[in-house]
């Protein structure tokens, strides 16, 4: 109790004194926790949900990155709300909408009210997530301990990232995929008193108009730009509409910015070249890791066959691994710096994909888990740097927009890594798999939609023609995987390259100008 009261003993002090500022980081990391999780818990849930719920290739491809999707242009509107009129009010409000969007998730029908409860625990989401690095930027004034606080947070995003497909295991072996949206309710009834306790006041910049229109434009131009790519991966052509109007919507909301004299995202943030290479590593970065997660994941249950749960603890090297780079990262920054540490971590995440493209359908058990461990371990330590740069870089004052473009890029890396990477693997997944005699024109389509309608279809069928629809397909998913591999390491080799370039040896003075 004394840590929560030495927290609570003057809200309005921006440097939370003594030990209080650890309990608001422990609180601050379970709600990071509980939100990370919630961004990949789907993952191993894929195959089970489309069963359950038979949605099309595209529907499933909303199902899973429609949350990344609406979190991302709303992080700017939440962290510049934030900073108006205060980052703690903010976060008690997205509780209540994220407790009530996962009961919605848990008992959907349909795929699209599972798609509309996904975007509104996005809208939850939004207004949480700004807060879990303007709040450590506002508490930790000591650029050492912040590192440490960093580090944590870092450790503690990544943990929840790939906790998330365990989690989703556990649950679907015990009870029904449902489960891992309702397991979120009794953990927010616990946080929310907790929160209201601890968390500090900030200081309110009401000063500064929030402008509608921008946050009208960023959130309509990414939304059309995702449904355009998952339209066209689809073989819509009906998809580049959509994709050209996303994009004019951007180029619209951008020019809208420069005009501004306060304006939603603060481009003069990106004068900074270390500020502008961590924003951009971290969407690349998060770009590669979530959308080739998904396909692993998959890889794992249709194509060699694992339980939702035998899956998930394959893939617990990663989590480890995420977890020691996040905590070894501070040590690292301070000893090789800032440039090291993000061109190294890339590069160990690169070389670690780099098995996976001799691979078929044949298991790798123990060189996948090397894998996962190098893959791990480098995104981490490259996220960790990457964020150092970019709250160290930035005036308190700023803090909550910083944030909020930090996590916009990392949320933005995570929906249209799998809209991307996911329309790749649709468009080389399609065409490869020929045709199975004995199996109907018609059911071959559907088999073409997905792996997992592949396996159902398989399954209804039976017998021999089913075992050999099954095998084509899992060697055509296959061919799909290695175009994605291919994909994210020449993305992660160009930003290594642009980060040994571009980034100082260490990070920017956070005082040294606005």
């Amino acid at each position: 109790m004394g840590a929560v009261a030495g927290a609570t003993r003057d809200r309005n002090d921006p440097q939370t004194r003594g030990a209080g500022r650890w309990s608001v980081l422990m609180l601050l990391c379970f709600s990071l926790l509980l939100i990370a999780v919630d961004a990949t818990v789907l993952h191993i849930a894929v195959p089970t949900l489309a069963t359950a719920l038979e949605p099309s290739s595209v529907e499933l491809l909303w199902i899973i990155d429609v949350y990344s999707l609406v979190v991302a242009p709303l992080l700017l509107t939440f962290g510049t709300l934030g900073d108006r009129y205060g980052r703690k009010r903010l976060v008690l409000a997205g509780y209540l909408v994220f407790g009530a969007a996962s009961a919605a998730a848990a008992f959907a029908a349909t795929p699209l009210t599972l798609i509309t409860a996904r975007a509104i625990l996005g809208i939850g989401g939004a207004m949480i997530m700004p807060a879990t690095l303007s709040i450590i930027r506002q508490v930790f004034t000591d650029r050492r301990e912040r590192a440490i606080a960093l580090g944590v947070w870092s450790a503690v995003a990544a943990a929840g990232a790939a906790v998330g497909p365990l989690l989703g295991g556990l649950l679907i072996e015990h009870f029904w995929w449902g489960a891992v949206f309702l397991i979120n309710v009794p953990i927010l009834l616990v946080l929310l008193p907790a929160a209201v306790r601890v968390l500090p006041e900030s200081r309110r910049h009401a000063s500064r108009p929030w402008d509608a229109p921008s946050a009208l434009l960023s959130v309509f131009g990414i939304l059309a730009l995702a449904f355009g790519l998952k339209e066209a991966g689809a073989g819509h052509p009906g998809g580049v509409v959509p994709v050209l109007c996303g994009a004019g919507l951007l180029t619209w909301f951008v020019r809208r910015q420069r005009r501004l004299p306060s304006p939603l995202l603060d481009l003069g943030l990106f004068r900074r070249r270390a500020f502008s290479v961590g924003v951009a590593a971290v969407l690349l970065t998060v770009f590669a890791l979530v959308g080739l997660e998904l396909m692993l994941a998959q890889y794992l249950q249709l194509v060699l066959g694992d339980s939702p749960l035998a899956a998930a603890v394959r893939m617990l090297p990663l989590m480890i691994a995420s977890v020691a780079g996040g905590l070894a990262g501070a040590q690292l920054l301070r000893w090789i710096g800032l440039r090291a540490t993000m061109s190294g971590g890339l590069a160990l995440t690169a070389l670690s994909l780099l098995p996976p493209l001799g691979w078929g359908t044949e298991p790798h058990p123990l060189m996948l888990a090397l894998c996962f461990v190098g893959i791990g371990f480098g995104i981490q330590a490259t996220l960790l740097a990457a964020s150092d740069t970019i709250m160290s870089s930035t005036p308190e004052s700023r803090a909550g927009s910083a944030a909020a473009i930090e996590e916009t890029a990392y949320e933005l890396g995570a929906g249209l890594g799998v809209a991307v990477l996911g329309t790749i693997t649709t468009i080389v997944y399609a065409p490869s798999l020929a045709s199975v005699p004995g199996v109907s024109p018609e059911l071959m389509g559907l088999a073409r939609q997905s792996l997992a309608t592949a396996a159902h279809v398989a399954q209804e069928i039976g017998g021999t023609t089913g075992t050999a629809l099954l095998s084509v397909a899992r060697v055509a998913f296959v061919s799909g995987l290695h175009s994605t591999i291919v994909v994210s390491m020449l993305l992660l080799g160009v930003t290594a390259t642009a980060v040994a370039l571009l980034v100082p040896r260490r990070a920017a003075d956070p005082d040294d100008g606005d």
